[in-house]
């Protein structure tokens, strides 16, 4: 997500050796009250068989110790109490990449556990596209037996999507007849206006087709254009998430800016498919928020987590309601998240 803060600026068991902390941990408390704790593009996963919620963010190294590029993980029992997080994933020297581990989302999918994170490269060009100089950036996979890793890369670290594409915040979808979907932003430097895509995707979870148009950023009513020093508006997406409501309609978190900052968004189908047409509903939440994803508390209420504000963000959690033909934000709970403790 580094991208953006660029742009802006420019617009006015034992654990596994692999993973070992690299120097001391910091001198931070053992135990970390929501919502004091750092993190960006926040995803939560809801792990029943241990009653605990584990959240994924880009390692930070003064929470864990660990210099490394990769991703790291706090844990909960009931959302309030949060352990000193540690590194499940860490970027291996001599892959192309050197720098991201943007948007980490972890899916469950024939018995193991596997990570999408995106990576990227700036001194690695890609064909220029009018006035911008894109450079590869691409989501990649990796894997692991269990949510506290270690996650290993999957596929040589290849990404998921053509390298000549860049991309970020891949998703992953399962349509109702069990086709795997990629979905992902295809990023604004190279396309102008930013894009959302779909991929088909193999049971091995690579490439099974090429990719397709969901919708552009423009196409929100509040969307903010942002001019740059080349001359030309460009328009932001991030971020995507689906969704399907308890009467089947298929939604779609994502996120770009409006005019007073970063904004999270939600677009509904109206078809029902992945294949649209994708309307775009009103934000959910404005406030230089975004980037969230939905889970269910182990009672089953349905909650949002996003980070708020951009720079220096924390987590905000929500209760949402399933309304059925989209969904809607009942509270902020964000000073006491609800879920009860773990029996």
């Amino acid at each position: 997500m580094h991208r953006l803060l660029i742009a802006l600026a420019l617009m006015a068991g034992a654990r596994d050796p692999a993973l070992a902390e690299t120097r001391p941990a910091p001198p931070v408390a053992p135990i970390l009250r929501w919502p004091d704790m750092p993190l960006h593009d926040p995803w939560i996963v809801a792990d029943r068989a241990g009653r605990t919620y584990h959240l994924f963010t880009r390692n930070e190294p003064a929470m864990t110790g660990d210099a490394r590029l990769g991703i790291m993980a706090y844990t909960s029992r009931d959302l309030k109490r949060w352990t000193r997080p540690r590194v499940v994933f860490a970027l291996p020297p001599g892959t192309w990449a050197n720098d991201g581990a943007w948007a980490p989302e972890v899916h469950r999918w024939r018995g193991r556990w596997y990570l999408f994170a995106t990576f990227h490269n700036d001194a690695a060009p890609l064909p220029a596209t009018g006035p911008r100089h894109p450079v590869r950036r691409s989501t990649i996979l990796a894997v692991a037996d269990t949510l506290d890793g270690p996650f290993r890369l999957a596929h040589g670290g290849e990404p998921i999507v053509s390298a000549a594409r860049m991309t970020l915040d891949g998703t992953l979808y399962v349509d109702p007849v069990g086709k795997l979907w990629l979905v992902y932003a295809h990023e604004w430097v190279q396309t102008g206006d930013g894009a959302i895509e779909a991929m088909p995707l193999t049971d091995a979870l690579t490439a099974a087709g090429t990719p397709h148009t969901l919708f552009h950023a423009s196409d929100a009513p509040w969307a903010d254009g942002k001019p740059q020093p080349e001359g030309d508006t460009i328009y932001v997406t991030d971020g995507p998430e689906l969704y399907r409501t308890r009467t089947g309609t298929l939604l779609m978190l994502w996120s770009s800016y409006d005019k007073a900052g970063y904004v999270q968004g939600l677009a509904r189908s109206r078809s029902g498919t992945i294949d649209g047409p994708w309307e775009q509903l009103p934000p959910l939440v404005r406030a230089d928020s975004g980037h969230g994803m939905l889970f269910r508390c182990f009672d089953g209420r349905l909650m949002m987590v996003l980070h708020r504000p951009f720079r220096n963000a924390r987590g905000r959690i929500y209760a949402m309601r399933d309304l059925g033909d989209r969904i809607a934000i009942v509270r902020d709970l964000t000073g006491s998240p609800p879920a009860p403790a773990a029996r």
